[in-house]
């Protein structure tokens, strides 16, 4: 399992850069974290009942709270706080961002 060296916010550039142990550094758009919540608000509870999170180009974090020694708890300033991003996603929405940013421009084009 890949475990975080470094967590940081930054409010201006709106990224969370997330260092790894392994060398892998990867910067994650606010707007791409909280479209991507693991959170049941946005994945519902089960396969195919995603919910499409639009509207998000300008949210915020206003706090990243540590969950144990395997996740975070991000503090959206939408008020959305219920998704632990695990080390486990943190690495995968790194490794699969711009497949995951595809799909959901496809989801939010085909929305309209």
């Amino acid at each position: 399992m890949h475990t975080p060296t470094e967590i940081k916010l930054r409010t201006r550039s709106r990224v969370l850069e997330v260092a790894f142990e392994d060398g892998a550094r990867f910067l994650l758009p606010f707007e791409y974290l909280r479209t991507h919540s693991p959170s049941a608000e946005v994945k519902g509870h089960g396969p195919g009942q995603e919910v499409l999170v639009l509207g998000k180009q300008d949210v915020g974090i206003r706090a990243v709270d540590p969950v144990g020694q395997y996740a975070v708890k991000l503090v959206f300033d939408d008020g959305h706080d219920s998704g632990l991003f695990t080390w486990k996603y943190l690495r995968e929405l790194g490794e699969k961002q711009a497949e995951n940013w595809a799909k959901y421009q496809q989801r939010v084009q085909a929305a309209q």
